[in-house]
C-alpha cells in the first residue's frame, strides 16, 4: 500500500468523512457559479452543463481519492485535471455584472482556482460546525493548512493562497463584498436544474427538499438574494433549530456505518 496525503487523525479527514458534510457540495457549487469567470471556465465552457451529474460524480471521486486514497492516485488524477484546465480558455460572450463581454478567462487562473477551492473549504467548515460540532480557530486553521495541500495539487502556489485561517476569512469577506460575484441567468438555471432538482426517486423527495432548504439557508445572504431564493425568519429558525437538534442529539449516537462515508475509518 502506498503513502497517503493525510492521516486518519487529520482534521481534513475528520471533517470530510462525515456524510453530513457531503451536503456542503451544493452550497459550494452555487457559490462557485456566482463568479461569472469561474462559471464560464469551469462549467459553461465545458460539457458540464450537458452532462452535469457525470461531471459532479467525477469531481467527487477525485476529491475522495485526495482525501482518503493513496498519494500516487491523487497526484495522477490532479495531473489530468491540470492538463484539462490548461486547455480551457475563452472570453465572456455577454456582460456579466462587473465583467464586460470579451473579458478573458482561463480555468488555470490562480484567482479562479482559489475561489473554487475556497468555496469547498468554507462550505465544509460551515456544515461541519453546524451539524457535527463547532471547531476552534486552531482547528479551522489546521483544516485550511491541510487543504492547501489540495490547492497545490491543482496548481496553486503557496503565494496564491491565504497564509492562515484569519487571512482565509478575510479573503472570503472581501470576495463577498467585492462586487465580483454576479449570478447570471445561466447560473441561476444551473441552481434549479442541477442543485435543487437532482435525479432522485419519488420516495426521497422529502429528503431532497430538506437538503435544498439547508443549502439555501446556509448560503451567504447576498448570493442567496441574487439567485432569487426566498427566505424568511421562520425558515431560518427551523433550519437552525433542526441543526441544533441533529448536532446535539442525533449525530453523536449514529452508528459509524451510518455517520461516516463507506470505507472511511470512524
Amino acid at each position: 500500500m502506498g503513502t497517503q496525503l493525510f492521516t486518519d487523525d487529520s482534521i481534513l479527514r475528520r471533517v470530510n468523512r462525515e456524510r453530513s458534510v457531503a451536503i456542503s457540495g451544493g452550497r459550494a457549487l452555487l457559490m462557485q457559479a456566482a463568479h461569472p469567470l469561474a462559471f464560464a471556465g469551469f462549467y459553461a465552457h465545458t460539457n458540464a452543463l450537458s452532462d452535469p451529474y457525470r461531471r459532479l460524480e467525477r469531481t467527487a471521486l477525485a476529491m475522495h481519492s485526495i482525501y482518503f486514497g493513496e498519494r500516487e492516485v491523487a497526484e495522477r488524477l490532479t495531473r489530468r485535471v491540470r492538463a484539462m484546465h490548461s486547455k480551457v480558455r475563452g472570453t465572456l460572450e455577454e456582460d456579466a455584472g462587473p465583467f464586460p463581454a470579451g473579458t478573458p478567462y482561463a480555468a488555470d487562473d490562480p484567482q479562479l482556482l482559489l475561489w473554487v477551492l475556497a468555496t469547498l473549504v468554507d462550505s465544509a467548515l460551515v456544515v461541519y460546525s453546524k451539524y457535527v460540532t463547532p471547531l476552534s480557530e486552531a482547528e479551522r486553521d489546521d483544516y485550511w493548512q491541510q487543504y492547501k495541500v489540495v490547492g497545490r495539487l491543482f496548481g496553486l502556489a503557496d503565494s496564491d493562497m491565504p497564509a492562515d485561517i484569519l487571512d482565509f476569512d478575510a479573503y472570503m469577506s472581501d470576495m463577498l463584498a467585492s462586487g465580483k460575484l454576479y449570478v447570471t441567468p445561466q447560473a441561476r438555471e444551473l441552481s434549479i436544474d442541477i442543485v435543487l432538482n437532482p435525479p432522485a426517486p419519488l420516495w426521497s423527495r422529502g429528503l431532497v427538499e430538506a437538503i435544498n432548504q439547508t443549502t439555501i439557508g446556509l448560503l451567504p445572504k447576498e448570493i442567496r438574494r441574487q439567485y432569487g431564493f426566498s427566505w424568511d425568519p421562520l425558515r431560518a429558525m427551523a433550519l437552525h433549530g433542526g441543526a441544533e437538534y441533529l448536532r446535539r442529539l442525533v449525530v453523536p449516537v449514529l452508528p459509524a456505518k451510518v455517520r461516516y462515508l463507506p470505507g472511511v475509518n470512524g
